[in-house]
């Protein structure tokens, strides 16, 4: 009986172990995906990935249209990110995909705060990613896509953003909305919508 009630006691203490550990293993797994996040933070708030965003928001459709930027893009081999900054947003959102796609950083999160700038930017890039694709094939930035299409998803769920159950949200009013919209009539031109590229 002794010999017995020693080796529960002894299942206890390994079983309370080995909970102590997950919970642990638990702990430095959400203290990795937040160094990860606060680097990734700190790559997209850096000036030139911010050049690069306002870049293919504001220049890249109008340069997609002429033919010799065109052939830079589709010729294999370095495509200088000093005339295509693009490049600095595709290989960063690139990169954050694999990380996605592999678990190492919470998709969940990820999208809470990228989410909107992901879609955005597939958007603008993808036709310079379907020139590339001429000459390089489809797995070219595969995994800037499986991203964009996993924000795209995200978004459909949560249209309004994620915010807890008993969240209530206050309206926020418009002070200049009408006169706003005056001055984009009178223009001739639809009020824009800020796609959020600064995030700030």
């Amino acid at each position: 009986m002794v010999s017995a009630l020693a080796e529960t006691g002894t299942l206890v203490v390994i079983c309370a172990s080995v909970i102590a550990a997950l919970i642990q293993l638990r702990h430095i797994r959400a203290g990795n995906q937040l160094q990860a996040l606060l680097s990734l933070e700190r790559d997209f708030r850096a000036a030139p990935m911010q050049s690069a965003l306002r870049y293919v928001q504001d220049d890249l459709p109008k340069k997609l249209e002429d033919p010799a930027y065109r052939r830079e893009l589709e010729t294999i081999g370095f495509i200088d990110p000093s005339t295509h900054p693009e490049m600095v947003a595709c290989n960063w959102l690139n990169e954050m995909g694999t990380l996605v796609k592999r678990g190492l950083v919470s998709e969940d999160t990820f999208m809470d705060l990228f989410a909107r700038l992901i879609a955005h930017c597939w958007r603008q890039i993808a036709p310079a990613v379907a020139i590339m694709r001429r000459s390089r094939g489809e797995a070219q930035y595969h995994d800037f896509e499986y991203l964009a299409q996993r924000a795209a998803a995200w978004i459909e769920r949560n249209p309004q953003g994620m915010s807890p159950r008993d969240f209530v949200r206050v309206p926020i009013p418009d002070r200049w909305q009408e006169q706003d919209g005056h001055l984009a009539a009178d223009l001739g031109v639809a009020a824009a919508i800020s796609p959020q590229i600064a995030q700030d």
